[in-house]
């Protein structure tokens, strides 16, 4: 996500290094690269020069123009402007009303049916009674999926499959959430290849049927500018809420994210990657700009860690490490709650200076399978002492996991210089400092 454009802001950027101060010459050319580089990424060509001639504006300010490191001045400037130009601030989805309704709109293939199984979870994680409703009347494959995903998530799902009457299936549905205390009712709608006056009067009509709290558009952001210009046809109908950027994991240039805001005046609530429920955020304009500029993104990797590690887990895994008991169960455990995070290649971008580093490398979150087989063929013996594992006993790992004798020796040999770490740093009265790095909580 935005790798391109990271890589060519930074070439913009390099224009001024070792520069005393900003001039109008000496910013030209990095205004010029930046304009360019937006543009690259598929952002609306005016949206490009309004955001570029603003940055220019105010890096040749009278207090700029005396400044020691201009080029890190640019930077701030840039960050300032791209974080206004997604919106400048996050914006929560409201709940409002009993039930309170929500309208999930947008074409066929943008991920609508998924982005309504995330929200359920999103919502029922905050301890919300939640109903998903199926009211794509044309693709009875949605319905299923719909039915798969709640199941998934653990939310009922309202759908009548033989009717082909949207309104009155989310009436019916609006009906059952008030006698069974749902409290908020998701409604996922149909959608075409491209928008055409049919979908959009039947969507029009449950609109103004339900009176949602909010009407949410969804959009596939690897459609770039094409995503711009759905988003500005269906809000012009329909004066949605808000926007959910999908797919943002997939080979996006960025333009819908940084000029979807500007053309329709609605904000991006949500942005979701991948297929798992959990890879759902609320959208921060001032993360996604430092994360663009290569700076990272802390605070959502912190959050990301906060809600995937268990508190009491982690006490657990302190007392453990403390006596140096910690064992290949504990590392299994401590994989699985790493993989709740998301995708480890999004991941690692939000560390600052990552971004750059991670273009050229790709992380298959499959990597981690060959790791798990292997643990999962030991017995339980085996996971707890390590130090029994035989020339015998390394050969029937291999073979039940699929795996190679080097790559069972591998990994054991790396688990024990990390037991050595740990017990170094105990030693050293480091326990606790080892412990932060494993416990997100920090106690």
């Amino acid at each position: 996500m935005f790798d391109n454009l990271s890589l060519k802001l930074d070439k913009a950027f390099q224009n001024l290094k070792g520069q005393g101060r900003i001039t109008e010459i000496n910013v030209a050319t990095t205004i010029k690269e930046i304009r360019k580089a937006l543009i690259d990424a598929d952002v609306n060509y005016k949206v490009a020069k309004e955001v570029t001639d603003e940055i220019k504006e105010k890096a040749l300010g009278e207090d700029v123009l005396t400044a020691i490191s201009p080029g890190q001045l640019l930077i701030k400037i840039t960050n300032d402007e791209l974080t206004a130009l997604m919106g400048g601030k996050s914006e929560d989805i409201v709940i409002e009303g009993n039930p309170s309704i929500i309208l999930i709109a947008g074409l066929q293939g943008s991920g609508k049916t998924t982005f309504s199984g995330k929200l359920a979870s999103y919502l029922k994680k905050q301890g919300r009674s939640v109903l998903l409703t199926a009211c794509d009347i044309y693709r009875p494959a949605a319905i299923d999926q719909l039915k798969v995903l709640g199941e998934q998530v653990g939310v009922d799902v309202y759908a009548e499959p033989e009717n082909k009457d949207a309104v009155k299936i989310a009436s019916a549905a609006i009906e059952y959430a008030k006698k069974n205390n749902h409290r908020v009712v998701i409604v996922d709608t149909a959608g075409r290849l491209a928008v055409d006056e049919e979908m959009m009067n039947e969507i029009a009509r449950l609109k103004d049927a339900l009176k949602p709290a909010e009407t949410l558009f969804v959009v596939d952001s690897m459609t770039g500018q094409d995503a711009v210009n759905t988003a500005k046809a269906f809000n012009d109908r329909l004066n949605f809420n808000g926007v959910v950027l999908t797919k943002l994991d997939g080979d996006t240039r960025g333009g819908a994210a940084l000029s979807i805001r500007r053309v329709v005046d609605k904000p991006i609530k949500f942005v979701s990657t991948g297929e798992k429920m959990e890879a759902i955020d609320r959208f921060y304009p001032d993360r996604m700009a430092s994360r663009i500029l290569g700076m990272g993104d802390v605070v959502t990797l912190v959050e990301k860690a906060q809600q995937a590690f268990d508190e009491e887990e982690a006490k657990r895994l302190s007392k453990k490490i403390r006596k140096n008991q910690f064992d290949f169960n504990d590392f299994l455990s401590q994989l699985e709650q790493v993989k709740k995070m998301g995708n480890m290649k999004d991941l690692l971008g939000m560390i600052p200076g990552m971004g750059k580093a991670m273009k050229e490398i790709d992380i298959d979150d499959n990597s981690f399978k060959p790791i798990e087989a292997i643990i999962r063929s030991m017995t339980n013996q085996e996971r707890e002492n390590p130090d029994m594992i035989n020339a015998s006993r390394k050969n029937r790992i291999a073979v039940g996991s699929g795996t190679s004798v080097p790559q069972v020796n591998q990994l054991l040999k790396q688990f024990g210089e990390m037991r050595k770490m740990m017990k170094t740093m105990n030693k050293m009265g480091g326990g606790k400092r080892a412990l932060s790095a494993l416990n997100p909580f920090g106690r």
